[in-house]
């Protein structure tokens, strides 16, 4: 199951029958999960490699974390890159993002946002995609996802965990979330990056500490959430994990009258743009998104551009609680990367 498929709701409760029926499917899909992990090969590049990944279906806080370890790549004088599969992307050779031109339909919602701040190119062929980001200039590479299939060396593997929901049910694809079993994801991991408040990461952070696998918390911050404070709203979201996007606006003071949501990376359409205003106009309430679904708004059809316009949208940004981790992540990525050069020499 990719990222992009909706997630049963029974993935994320304690288990019950179903995650117990499918138990035998999900030890199948576990040991060929672990075995291509294991086996895979990974094939070395010229430029650091930083591999941002999770060990669940999708939702846990990516792609803040991805462009707040860019900006820290700007601040040590590196030129970032990232490299994504995309999702629902049309390219079959490794495409560079180009914002003025490409669509969320042509080369995904994430990689879109990621533009904004480093060239990134998408493909399947995560070697293919490094090698284009070298021509682009680029000399340390943020790899978005990808940590249990990237067929390339990864300098450091931080894996981020949402604090509230973390692994779910603790059963692998299709019993549960996870993408193989939780030991032999930490085997690849660096570091763990629990993202916002709760208990649910809690098992992940004691069996990474048993591995000697520091553990680092950030959050993620809205930017001018000041603007929806006391406003009745609508909100309305197409993410991995949407209820976290409500509770971030209540949180911020908005009255949330509604909600809909959507399933990850949807493309939305005339129905759903007529149903939404009509539901925001039956609660005499503004309508409000999160910035992944503005971005297929805005990159999308004439219909969807002229939505957005009635549209309010919640920046955000992942803040760690130290403020030196992410300087010495990318430090330890270069120093990583240094190592292996010297050792291919020796």
């Amino acid at each position: 199951m990719s990222s992009g498929s909706e997630a049963p709701p029974f993935w994320w409760q304690k288990p019950d029958w179903r995650a117990w029926a499918l138990w035998p499917f999900s030890l199948a899909y576990g040991a060929v999960a672990s075995w291509r992990m294991r086996k895979a090969p990974r094939h070395e590049v010229m430029a650091p490699v930083l591999c941002v990944g999770n060990l669940t279906v999708g939702g846990e806080g990516k792609t803040p974390v991805c462009i707040a370890l860019a900006h820290e790549a700007l601040q040590q004088n590196l030129k970032p890159g990232f490299l994504s599969r995309g999702f629902g992307g049309s390219f079959s050779a490794p495409h560079l993002v180009d914002l003025e031109h490409d669509s969320a339909r042509h080369v995904g919602d994430e990689p879109l946002l990621l533009a904004r701040h480093a060239p990134v190119v998408v493909t399947p062929d995560r070697l293919a995609g490094a090698m284009r980001l070298l021509q682009e200039g680029c000399d340390f590479i943020i790899m978005d996802d990808g940590f249990q299939s990237a067929r390339i060396h990864m300098d450091y593997a931080l894996i981020v965990v949402d604090a509230r929901r973390g692994l779910g049910n603790g059963h692998v694809i299709p019993g549960g979330p996870m993408r193989a079993p939780l030991i032999e994801q930490l085997r690849f991991a660096t570091a763990i990056l629990t993202i916002g408040e709760g208990d649910g990461a809690a098992r992940v952070v004691r069996r990474a500490s048993r591995a000697g696998r520091p553990v680092a918390a950030a959050h993620i911050r809205p930017l001018e959430g000041h603007r929806l404070e006391g406003r009745r709203v609508v909100a309305f979201a197409g993410i991995g994990n949407p209820q976290k996007f409500y509770r971030t606006l209540e949180e911020l003071g908005a009255e949330v009258v509604a909600t809909r949501d959507f399933p990850d990376h949807h493309a939305f359409s005339h129905d759903d743009f007529a149903d939404l205003e009509e539901l925001a106009g039956e609660h005499g309430a503004e309508l409000v998104t999160t910035e992944k679904d503005m971005v297929r708004l805005t990159s999308g059809t004439a219909d969807a551009r002229a939505f957005a316009e009635k549209v309010q949208v919640l920046p955000i940004e992942a803040r760690f609680e130290t403020p030196e981790t992410p300087a010495a992540i990318i430090r330890e990525t270069v120093n990583a990367a240094r190592q292996r050069r010297l050792k291919q020499r020796g």
